[in-house]
């Protein structure tokens, strides 16, 4: 605000300083036309008209070339135009000077830099010179008669473009201030339950429509309730309320339009309104009855909101007197609230879709990891259970391998439950370590299933997050259980390729392949339902690519994830 509020001081100084510059100029060029006036003091006034013009070029040139973004030097330079002003009213007939058009001048000046505190003063100025130089015995001086007319009708007009001018930079304060709140809108948005505190966006618009109520009414895209949010400076009120139980708010005809009204509780009120027509008034009730009587309401001032998500209406109540202004005011605020409740509502809706997208991925590593192993624990067991007394070692080692292999689902476990609770209360956790467990995986496939397993990474892993490592352990898990649990292959291969923007996975089994002969990528997939569902769902939710060769003789899954390389 401080950057716009000097550029537009500066501009101001430009301004003034060419004014002043033509103006001195055209005032000695005119008194050296017509030397009538002054007639006593010529010698006087042309030393100070060309005093001035140099003192003009000389500020001007600073002006031009500098900004002239030192506040007390305006005083200075304002103060020295006042005195110019009175001296050459002094010397060429007081009140009736032909040199009485400079107020306008300084009057302007003072509107630009102090808005209407500075015109109010310099007219107090002006007008106290003028009055004093009435008062002087101007036959003493000029020996001329004193007119009391032109006296009169020059301190009316002084005053009356002095009160002119005065508004003018009245407007422009306010709409600079105006303004300023705009930009300084408060980060609060949507309250999360009813009750809760809003304040801070609705009081914000209370301040710059400068009024001592405000209602907010919307309704949201596919949810059906009518959400009302009522501020007053005693605080913030929130309730959902059923859908028509304020009717149709708005009358017909005014519902894209914003409108305001003295008159709320007559069914002939006037109303001002803003449409696509321009500004018109009506006489009719513009509110249902069902909400003045609620918000007891006198005045008012309608504006729609028209979001991506949300349909409503910002209503500001009890100020007396509304103007046109007020119209373009309310429908910058509704627009400011509607984009920034559409932004909550789609937020929201975010969030809900990034917790429906965690649920779903916990399940896919429950089902390609615990649960797998789960049942490979079992078929050990099974078997344990046939060796107790035909190999009571070979049966101690394989009970073993299951308290191994629950072990490590055990640290998994936990390890996921810890990834989901919030950052603060998460321990510090050790680097996923995908090599080692890729190859841990290889041996407990080969232990449990009793068939021939490899895991290679044929290019060192990169420094993974640690959300990616395990996407991928989980991956290849999943590849390679399925093809010994439903191709019924004995011999499993998975080779891993990184470079800096992907991860290439290769998984090769020699089982009965899938239910379907040829290459299929993952578009292809998706659209005939073929395919390992979990798996494919998996590597979309992750972006990557799918592509599987399916045989009799067995099958080639190529699977290509993005990987995200994390700096030292």
């Amino acid at each position: 605000m401080t950057r716009l509020t000097f550029h537009s001081k500066t501009r101001a100084e430009y301004l003034i300083a060419t004014g002043r510059v033509i103006l001195s100029a055209f005032f000695l060029f005119a008194v050296w036309l017509d030397p009538s006036e002054p007639t006593r003091y010529a010698q006087f006034t042309y030393a100070i008209l060309w005093g001035y013009v140099v003192y003009s070029l000389v500020v001007g040139a600073v002006a031009w070339r500098k900004g002239f973004g030192w506040a007390p030097l305006h005083l200075a330079t304002h103060s020295i135009d006042l005195l110019v002003f009175a001296c050459l009213m002094f010397l060429t007939t007081g009140p009736n000077s032909p040199f009485f058009v400079y107020f306008i001048f300084i009057l302007v000046c003072a509107t630009f830099r102090w808005q209407w505190r500075g015109t109010l003063w310099t007219a107090v100025a002006a007008m106290s010179i003028t009055v004093l130089l009435a008062c002087y015995p101007s036959n003493l001086l000029l020996e001329q008669s004193f007119e009391l007319n032109r006296f009169i009708i020059r301190i009316a007009y002084l005053a009356v473009v002095a009160g002119l001018l005065g508004y003018l930079g009245a407007y422009e304060e306010s709409m600079l201030e105006i303004l300023a709140m705009l930009s300084q809108w408060p980060r609060e948005t949507l309250p999360e339950e009813p009750g809760t505190d809003s304040q801070g966006m609705l009081g914000h618009a209370a301040a710059i429509l400068k009024v001592p109520r405000v209602v907010l009414l919307w309704e949201e895209e596919d949810e059906p309730w009518l959400h009302q949010l009522c501020w007053t400076a005693e605080g913030c009120r929130y309730e959902w309320k059923e859908p028509g139980v304020f009717g149709e708010i708005v009358t017909e005809g005014l519902e894209q339009a914003s409108f305001f009204t003295r008159e709320a509780g007559s069914s002939r009120g006037l109303v001002v309104c803003n449409t696509l027509a321009g500004l018109q008034q009506r006489h009719c009730a513009p509110l249902h009855p069902e909400f003045v009587r609620a918000f007891n309401v006198t005045s008012a001032c309608v504006s729609p909101l028209n979001g991506e998500r949300i349909s409503g209406y910002l209503v500001a109540l009890d100020r007396r007197h509304f103007t046109p202004d007020d119209l373009v005011l309310g429908g910058i605020v509704a627009h400011e609230i509607a984009a920034r409740l559409d932004h909550a509502l789609l937020l929201k809706q975010l969030q809900q879709g990034a917790a429906a997208d965690e649920r779903l991925r916990l399940a896919h590593d429950l089902h390609d990891g615990l649960l797998q192993s789960l049942a490979g624990a079992g078929l050990q067991l099974a078997a344990v259970s046939r060796l107790i007394e035909s190999d009571p070692a070979g049966a101690r080692e394989s009970i073993l391998q299951v308290q191994q292999l629950l072990a490590a689902e055990q640290r998994d476990l936990r390890t996921q439950i810890n990834d989901m609770k919030p950052l603060f209360s998460r321990r510090k956790t050790e680097e996923f370590g995908l090599v080692k467990r890729l190859d841990e995986l290889a041996g407990r496939i080969k232990r449990q299933w009793e068939v021939a397993c490899s895991v290679t990474c044929h290019t060192p892993a990169p420094r993974l997050q640690r959300n990616m490592a395990r996407e991928i352990y989980f991956v290849v898990h999943e590849a390679l259980i399925n093809a010994v649990r439903h191709a019924g292959a004995t011999t499993l291969r998975a080779e891993i390729r990184f470079d800096a923007q992907w991860a290439r996975i290769t998984v090769i089994d020699d089982g009965r392949g899938f239910g379907f002969q040829g290459c299929y990528d993952q578009d292809q997939l998706s659209d005939l339902k073929r395919g390992p569902v979990t798996l494919r769902e998996r590597i979309d939710a992750l972006n990557g690519k799918l592509v599987i060769d399916s045989s009799e003789r067995g099958a080639r899954l190529d699977i290509t994830l993005p990987v995200m390389e994390l700096g030292g």
